[in-house]
């Protein structure tokens, strides 16, 4: 199985909203000591846990899906996870999803033209700013005070669920583990 997380490289998007999937895939190499295998051979940080594969790929968010593809046709991998920001959910919600829309996400768009939408998700809710014409601005940006209080837990939770996955019935995961926000 793949696990994605997406989000943005470099250390000016590190602690943004858009990079929760980084920040998941991050914690669940410190919580199994992973190290890094390659860096550039598929365009993202990739790393091994037991005979499953972590992905940040770091072709920024809106061209993932080239990253994801060249993992997956070259491990010969069926499954994907994709674990990413979500603004129609409240912040601090966990929920699951098989396949369906990106909702405009670029990422989602990117992965799902590459590799069909067909792969589960990991939603994990960020909330929206007031103003449509603010989305750009408030997924760059990092989380607020309050927030920030509250995100380690919420990560610990969101790589337990990818644990899971990987061993159990999506339905059983996402009926353990989704949170309201």
């Amino acid at each position: 199985m793949l696990l994605v997380g997406l989000g943005n490289p470099g250390s000016a998007y590190a602690l943004t909203r858009h990079n929760i999937g980084f920040m998941v895939i991050d914690e669940l190499c410190r919580r199994h000591s992973i190290q890094n295998i390659s860096k550039s051979s598929f365009e993202g940080e990739l790393f091994k846990m037991g005979s499953h594969f972590l992905l940040k790929p770091t072709t920024f968010m809106n061209l993932s899906g080239r990253s994801i593809l060249a993992v997956k046709n070259f491990y010969k991998i069926d499954d994907v996870i994709v674990i990413h920001d979500d603004l129609d959910l409240p912040f601090g919600a966990l929920r699951f999803k098989k396949g369906g829309g990106h909702g405009g996400h670029n990422g989602l768009k990117s992965a799902d033209a590459a590799i069909s939408p067909e792969y589960i998700r990991i939603r994990m809710g960020i909330g929206k700013p007031e103003y449509k014409s603010q989305v750009s601005e408030y997924v760059l940006h990092s989380f607020s005070i309050e927030e920030q209080s509250k995100i380690s837990e919420w990560i610990v939770k969101a790589a337990i669920a990818a644990e899971m996955l990987l061993v159990h019935p999506y339905a059983e995961v996402a009926s353990k583990c989704s949170i309201k926000g």
